[in-house]
């Protein structure tokens, strides 16, 4: 087989043997652990069982390996001991005993094996782990059986199919004269050949491009962190001072009011904190609405206020306007409830006349009457349906953590979250009542609920007519779909007229077959040039379940490329449910063209919305012209213009972490154009599969040594089915923000993702930390719907 050496040396880097079972590089440790699992495990003979094993080295998870390495140190040891000099009989009996249990010793000793990093003593086990017959030779079947044991514990379905396809491209390699067999010299020549020089090239000492930091006390620090927070978060900071500002002033001028009026005689201070706390709730309520306005969000964000306002959070502040107005009425019905209106029914009758005489016709209510009043029954009424709709707002009910009984059992779950919001139809009709026919009568004038509120229902009334038409118009054809690995239904449909949009948007989804209420959203996956839309869809839920089942039942059709472009050819329309699209709605990925560099990190499904900006990159290099239209550059201001020429994105890297070797099959197609199209390396690929056990560990062993041999000979990678080699176990996430701060010095990075919380906040955090200590500057942005 012919090799180029840096080919080799690159594909080969990964092959770094037998190392520790649990990751972390201390050794003393380790074997405490172990050792104290040993002591919990050992028979009354203090001696460990074969099938104790895999659970004493920390492997419990891979028990069906740990057993054959088990096997493979045994066998190993009985060929290198010097037999005692015993009788045959007493012989066979030891050999038996020591491959069924194993003293502290000798654990031990298999144990420093196992760590043992060095090149020499990682080739010997793997040998000993092929050979079980102790012949000293590999056959072919020993190398298949071996190969289907490691895709097993890594959850290599496709591998484990092909393990006697990879077996035979061992054989093919080593076995050179065609013996059948293949034995260490030959195995150790080979590596030892292929991984000579790596390791060598000096590291970048990244610790030099940082800005040099002198030393500081801790008021010193603690200013500076400040000042950096402060320049991060200052687009919030403001936002939430203005509104917390207004609640301020709003509740003393409301507070200050009923503290001057007769009223305060008798339902004193508990009436003025009441009604402060009401006029807070009516700035939030009509607040609230804003942030859900998406066509009207979409639409700031092109303007200049998105330099100003972090229209990315705007669910964010969504939730924390809920948290106001919860707060808002907790403490206006628990004051009404508890204090004011047990004043009022147990006020002095003589005090009562003179204060509330005229206001109640000189007839002073009971608290029963006073429940039954229009403002009592409305107040109530709201009470209940925003309990409702925010106790199945919470996450553990939203995401269907909560399992509740018969016949509550459908409480929980997206659906609920959904129909519960829109209980705030209601809500509002029976806000204005409660706002008309107060307890205490005002001028209309002073009735300043509807102000208040009137504007934004309005706004929000627009939003939802707009987004009716707008899905009576936009009719849609779905031309192609397939079901993928995973679960994933990816759909593509014809392009409406009129539905411009731009790379890392989404648009919301709706079948009629499922459900004439129910839109979901979906990042859009096409490009703003391809003539068709398409969507990935990761069944998680009952509708997106739904669909699968749908679609899974019809049957697809072969389509011509046409015109450049894949259109269908003979096809009957009405095999495929109709569908129903409304958008296209901005998100935090369409801005990208603003930054000099990106990084898009995507986990599983999350790598959609990074799809379309890499194939819009694509359509621009084959135009040969990244600035060839207005829309591939950033926007400048005409003073800036004059200063330098937009630069546009020079480069992007794509992280894409997923569980699932057939996850690649999504988008296997755009990476492979990405390789044949992108030839100066503007877009750069980095996959991870984090269910094969990260490099260096036993059980990924001989999946890494496939991997570089399958790559050094045919140049794709066995994983993926791309030329960019797939990576085991998770990235190093600070080694990636050092890379790109020690390559674009004084550039903006762009970091997007899209993925669980726990992730976020690591990069989130990396992007501030390296934003201070580099020239470099990283600017965060999630992904959110």
């Amino acid at each position: 087989m012919v090799r180029t050496m840096s080919g080799a040396e690159y594909a080969l880097e990964g092959l770094r043997f037998i190392s520790q079972a649990t990751a972390t590089a201390d050794q003393k440790y380790l074997w405490e652990a172990v050792e104290t699992r040993f002591k919990r495990l050992a028979s009354y003979d203090n001696m460990l069982a074969r099938s104790n094993f895999a659970e004493c080295i920390g492997m419990t998870d891979s028990k069906e390996f740990a057993n054959e390495l088990f096997d493979a140190l045994v066998r190993r040891k009985s060929q290198q001991q010097d037999m005692m000099k015993l009788s045959h009989g007493q012989q066979q009996q030891q050999q038996q005993h020591c491959l069924h249990c194993i003293s502290k010793e000798e654990l031990y000793e298999y144990w420093l094996q196992i760590t043992d990093k060095s090149f020499d003593s990682r080739m010997r086990i793997f040998f000993a782990l092929c050979d079980k017959d102790s012949d000293g030779r590999i056959t072919g079947e020993e190398v298949k059986e071996v190969i289907r044991l490691s895709a097993s514990a890594n959850k290599l379905s496709k591998l484990k199919e092909q393990a006697n396809e990879y077996a035979s491209l061992i054989m093919e390699e080593l076995d050179v004269d065609q013996l059948g067999y293949i034995e260490l010299s030959q195995l150790e020549k080979l590596m030892e050949g292929s991984v000579a020089g790596i390791g060598q090239e000096g590291m970048m000492q990244y610790s030099q491009l940082f800005v040099p930091q002198c030393a500081r006390n801790c008021i010193q620090r603690f200013l500076v962190k400040s000042t950096y927070w402060v320049l991060d978060n200052w687009k919030r900071l403001w936002i939430i001072s203005l509104w917390l500002i207004a609640m301020t002033l709003l509740f003393c001028w409301k507070f200050h009011q009923y503290h001057e009026r007769s009223a305060f005689l008798v339902m004193g201070y508990c009436l003025c904190v009441a009604k402060g706390a009401a006029e807070t709730l009516k700035l939030n309520m009509a607040l609230i609405l804003l942030p859900v306005c998406r066509n009207t969000l979409t639409w700031l964000r092109s303007t200049r206020l998105s330099y100003l306002v972090p229209f990315d959070d705007n669910l964010d502040f969504h939730k924390l306007l809920a948290g106001g107005i919860a707060v808002g009425v907790l403490v206006h019905s628990t004051l009404h409830i508890t204090c004011d209106l047990p004043k009022l029914v147990t006020a002095n009758p003589l005090v009562f006349d003179k204060a509330l005489g005229n206001d109640f016709h000189f007839k002073q209510p009971s608290y029963g009457q006073i429940l039954k009043t229009p403002v009592g029954v409305t107040g109530l009424l709201m009470l209940i349906l925003m309990l409702l709709a925010f106790l199945l707002a919470m996450y553990w009910f939203r995401r269907n953590l909560v399992k509740l009984p018969w016949p509550f059992h459908r409480m929980t779950g997206f659906n609920a979250f959904w129909y519960s919001h829109h209980l705030f139809v209601l809500v509002y009709a029976l806000l204005f009542v409660h706002s008309t026919d107060l307890l205490l009568p005002n001028p209309w004038w002073q009735r300043s609920a509807w102000m208040y509120i009137s504007i934004p229902i309005l706004v929000y009334a627009g939003e939802r007519t707009l987004r009716a038409l707008r899905a009576g118009n936009y009719k849609v054809d779905v031309v192609k779909a397939a079901i993928y690995t995973g679960n994933v239904l990816a759909i593509h449909m014809t392009k409406p007229d009129g539905f411009k949009y731009k790379s890392g948007m989404y648009l919301f989804l709706q079948c009629p077959e499922i459900s004439s209420f129910e839109w979901h959203p979906f990042s859009i996956t096409s490009a703003p040039g391809d003539l068709f839309l398409s969507v990935h869809i990761r069944t998680s839920g009952d509708w997106t379940n739904e669909m699968k089942r749908i679609f899974s039942e019809v049957t697809f059709i072969a389509f011509a490329k046409i015109i450049d472009n894949f259109l269908p050819c003979g096809y009957v329309w009405n095999r495929f449910p109709r569908l129903h699209i409304d958008g296209p709605y901005g998100a935090p990925a369409q801005d990208y063209l603003k930054y000099d560099v990106l990084l898009l990190v995507g986990l599983g499904i999350g790598a959609t919305p990074f799809i379309s900006i890499l194939k819009d990159m694509l359509n621009h290099i084959k135009a040969g012209d990244p600035c060839s239209t207005p829309d591939l550059c950033p926007v400048e201001s005409p003073r800036r213009s004059k200063a330098r020429k937009p630069r546009g994105t020079t480069n992007a890297y794509f992280y894409w972490v997923t569980r699932e070797q057939g996850s690649f099959d999504w988008f296997r197609g755009v990476m492979r154009e990405v390789e044949d199209i992108d030839k100066k390396a503007v877009i750069e690929m980095h996959n991870y599969l984090t269910s094969v056990y990260e490099e260096g560990d036993a059980r990924s062993t001989l999946v890494m040594m496939l991997q570089a041999l399958h790559h050094a000979k045919n140049g794709i990678d066995l994983v993926s089915g791309t030329r960019a080699r797939t990576h085991f176990a998770r990235p190093n996430w600070k080694n990636v923000f050092s890379r790109l701060a020690a390559t674009h010095n004084e550039k903006r990075i762009g970091v997007f993702y899209c993925g669980p919380m726990a992730l976020a906040k690591e990069l989130e955090l990396l992007s501030r930390t390296f934003s201070q200590k580099s020239t470099t500057k990283f600017e965060f942005h999630k992904e959110s719907f």
